[in-house]
């Protein structure tokens, strides 16, 4: 392998999805992840593969082979609904990377895949949605002495969007962090012969392209009762944006109750960090224990 690690993103948000968010002036779940690897990765080259296009085919073991490590952006597909070919393709794809045991990280629909393959269990929450920052985020035990949680509060809050939630951790895994809404919040997975890091919620996320995925949401998030109307959406949302311009509006800051742990991303994309730092440089780290990768650059 060259020296600059070359990362496989999986997209798997359906081309109406795609230009949903062309609409709302909202990025690509792929493209964030890019945008997110070269911040901490800046020698890194990547692929995107956009896998709910028709047209587009699953590598096998050889064409993964490429690869130091995989990335599961968030998707607007449910992976419980097994009959959909373009579930099926990502569940075959994501054991098939397991198989080989490259490197994963995942956020949302991308902790709930790998949960499901390695036989765990996901369902629709029964509270509903859990949208826009997640609350009250705690790390267990074992997430203030694991790698991927290093440089974390104990307790924070995060952006968040989605309906189903990780009910039960496959065998081999290790729960992190949760909150009253979702108990899963992050966990590791290890599973074959690979090991994956995700989250629930979204590192790649910042303030302007939450607010533009409520854009591409209101009429849903409005139905939902997230909003009375039109003109109390705008108001949230031009208050999202505008902190966002000028993050350091105590008005705004204190209005919405967001902190540093939602503005700063060397806190908000620590997870991510670590992974870079463990899994694909295969950095060592220490705490009162001590984690080593296996995994070689």
């Amino acid at each position: 392998m060259s020296s600059a690690p070359r990362i496989l993103i999986i997209d798997g948000y359906p081309k109406p999805s795609r230009e949903e968010f062309d609409r709302s002036g909202m990025k690509y779940a792929g493209v964030l992840y890019a945008e997110m690897l070269l911040t901490y990765l800046p020698g890194a080259t990547y692929d995107i593969l956009y896998t709910s296009d028709p047209e587009v085919s699953i590598l096998d073991k050889k064409g993964l082979a490429a690869y130091a490590g995989v990335l599961w952006p968030g998707c607007n597909l449910t992976v419980y609904h097994t009959a959909d070919e373009r579930v099926q393709k990502m569940i075959e794809l994501c054991g098939r990377i397991f198989d080989v045991g490259l490197p994963q990280f995942g956020t949302c629909w991308g902790i709930q895949l790998p949960v499901f393959v390695a036989g765990g269990e996901v369902k629709s929450n029964p509270k509903g949605r859990e949208m826009g920052i997640g609350r009250k985020i705690r790390l267990t035990a074992e997430g203030k002495m694991h790698p991927m949680m290093k440089g974390k509060p104990e307790v924070y809050s995060h952006f968040v969007s989605h309906d189903d939630e990780v009910t039960r951790l496959p065998k081999g895994s290790t729960l992190l962090s949760g909150n009253d809404f979702s108990r899963v919040q992050a966990a590791e997975i290890k599973y074959k012969k690979g090991v994956f890091w995700g989250l629930q919620y979204h590192p790649e996320y910042d303030l302007l392209q939450m607010a533009r995925l409520m854009v591409a949401r209101e009429k849903k998030l409005t139905e939902l009762g997230f909003f009375r109307g039109h003109d109390d959406f705008r108001e949230y949302v031009d208050r999202l944006e505008a902190l966002h311009a000028e993050p350091k509006r105590k008005d705004l800051r204190w209005q919405l109750g967001i902190d540093d742990d939602i503005l700063s991303a060397d806190i908000r994309q620590c997870e991510f960090k670590n992974w870079v730092d463990t899994l694909i440089l295969g950095k060592k780290w220490r705490h009162s224990c001590q984690y080593t990768s296996t995994v070689k650059s």
